[in-house]
């Protein structure tokens, strides 16, 4: 809540990645639907009708619970992660989603769903969505869309594009599938680069799979606090970025100084160069 009213007070045009993991950690029950509603009602106002995209539960890998015995696995930054878990707890699932349609108002609610990796994920997610919404009474469509973490949704975009209402690329993950590295690895952290051509042309990917189907596609990755980043982002086709708040202020400004050609110039070039 204090990290929306500062961010509406830098100049913030709305939020592009509320991480609800932060209700769930660090405590021996789930939060309950009344818990989370409060939470996300309260993070709504803070933003006076600004659009406000809120992320699924995304713990597994290094976000571990205590509540939900995970299985013992070999690598779980490829195991039960993101969507992967709420598909797996759909009863947790459906608890948020219902707090979050309670607490949000419809013109200001976005739903983003994370680690997807094919469209039959966000097919189960919708279906467990259309249910809850059936369940209140509600009619009114809200926003569903999905996080393009891996190489697969990159390269899949357009499929996804054709159900989902929006993209967001989290370039962290992307980042770190894409290059095989481990981003939390010292030994590989001076090679971890979200700026690697091989990244960027995911990214273009995304951005031209998505426009196939006049989806916007955002990024809500470290990349998108990054300034040296921003115009080729843009030259991409990215339209909105969900950057820290401590650096809005300077990302607005530097924006208005550019033109479309000189990001599209400067995109075309990044994607050729190689590194």
């Amino acid at each position: 809540l204090q990290e929306a009213m500062v961010a509406v007070a830098a100049g913030a045009q709305g939020c592009g990645l509320l991480r609800t993991e932060f209700l769930f950690l660090n405590r021996q029950t789930p939060p309950s639907e009344v818990e989370q509603t409060e939470v996300y009602r309260a993070i709504a106002e803070a933003l006076r009708g600004r659009p406000l995209i809120i992320r699924t539960l995304d713990i597994g890998g290094d976000k571990p619970a205590a509540y939900l015995p995970f299985p013992a696995e070999e690598n779980p930054a490829l195991g039960l992660r993101g969507v992967r878990v709420s598909l797996w707890r759909t009863d947790i699932l459906a608890t948020q989603l219902r707090a979050i349609l309670r607490g949000v108002p419809s013109k200001q609610c976005r739903i983003m769903v994370p680690m997807i990796a094919s469209l039959s994920e966000l097919r189960q997610v919708r279906t467990i969505l259309d249910g809850v919404r059936a369940e209140l009474g509600r009619t009114d469509p809200i926003a569903l869309g999905v996080m393009v973490e891996t190489p697969a949704a990159a390269m899949t975009a357009d499929i996804l594009a054709a159900e989902a209402d929006f993209l967001s690329i989290g370039t962290n993950d992307l980042t770190q599938y894409c290059l095989a590295m481990d981003r939390g690895n010292a030994s590989v952290a001076a090679e971890f680069d979200a700026l690697h051509p091989a990244v960027l042309r995911l990214i273009a990917a995304t951005t031209e799979g998505a426009a196939r189907h006049s989806r916007p596609t955002g990024v809500c990755g470290g990349l998108a606090s990054d300034p040296i980043a921003t115009p080729i982002l843009i030259g991409l086709g990215v339209r909105s970025l969900s950057s820290t708040a401590n650096r809005i202020a300077d990302l607005k400004a530097l924006v208005a100084d550019m033109t479309l050609d000189h990001c599209q110039c400067l995109a075309r070039r990044a994607l050729a160069a190689s590194s």
